[in-house]
């Protein structure tokens, strides 16, 4: 086998682990049916007057990342829609693969649609994985964050991942990178110190009235380091799950589909009027 193709195999497993893998469900559900979001009717009310864009992580879609988080939103009250973005042709159920510019662009159109449906003046977005890093683009340099309220990112790799290392090994296999920028753009744009990312991340992290929330594990093993996805800037709050709740074993992966922990304190970041203190207890809240 050709070292290239040694290397390639881990980044794209550990870049895999960051998407629920079930295309069936993803085509059984495409809708959402009776889930309550993506209801293109729903208004926001009083108590939750800003609509929820989910977006979704590598390899992932706007149904399978979002199963349990999605009800979770619209049973306390939010209206909450998803998207599939950084599609590549010939490539079904798994998006996020295309360059993260782009998939800014999708996001863009995506939340002009929200705001338009629901009479929205703002909208708040979260994230998982890449998916909380791409829109901070949008922000930036697309006319976000004057329709953006708040972005809430779990396990978002910000400033890039070097795989646990494995980055750093990519000048010492010919072709490597190059195969994975040609055939994947979005992950080689997520590699730290990749150009999309010093771009990203020049002259600041954050942009004016927009308020930034980082959710982020200790035992991440697609962001390395985990505190890479921390965000620098007024109007940030980055927290460790485990500081929260001790006994949380939660990776990169469970961080975005299943920890209501990591659910409890995104909606904190939603309804910051009305949060109420993360513990390992707020894996019970039912409310």
């Amino acid at each position: 086998m050709l070292p290239w193709r040694r290397l390639l195999g881990p980044l794209t497993a550990l870049m895999l682990a960051g998407a629920v893998l079930t295309p069936t469900a993803a085509a059984e559900a495409a809708s959402a049916p009776g889930s309550g979001w993506n209801n293109w009717s729903c208004k926001p009310s009083a108590a939750h007057p800003r609509p929820v864009v989910l977006v979704h992580g590598t390899f992932g879609n706007s149904v399978d990342n979002w199963l349990a988080f999605a009800p979770y939103l619209v049973h306390r009250g939010y209206c909450v829609y998803s998207l599939d973005y950084g599609q590549l042709p010939g490539v079904p159920f798994f998006n996020g693969l295309g360059p993260v510019e782009k998939s800014a662009r999708q996001l863009d159109v995506f939340v002009d649609k929200v705001l338009a449906a629901t009479g929205a003046p703002e909208a708040d977005l979260v994230g998982h994985s890449q998916g909380g890093m791409m829109p901070r683009w949008y922000l930036k340099f697309l006319g976000g964050a004057d329709k953006v309220n708040a972005l809430v990112g779990l396990a978002p790799d910000n400033h890039g991942t070097t795989l646990s290392g494995l980055t750093a090994l990519l000048p010492f296999f010919p072709g490597a990178e190059d195969l994975i920028s040609a055939a994947t753009p979005g992950l080689a744009d997520q590699i730290a110190g990749s150009d999309f990312l010093t771009r990203l991340n020049a002259g600041g992290d954050t942009v004016p009235g927009v308020t930034y929330t980082v959710i982020a594990t200790r035992y991440d093993e697609v962001v390395t380091p985990y505190r890479s996805g921390f965000l620098d800037g007024p109007a940030v709050r980055n927290v460790v799950l485990q500081d929260l709740c001790p006994l949380d074993l939660s990776e990169h992966v469970a961080i975005g589909l299943t920890d209501r922990i990591a659910f409890h304190e995104a909606e904190n970041a939603l309804d910051p009027a009305h949060a109420e203190r993360t513990t390992c207890a707020s894996v019970f809240d039912t409310d």
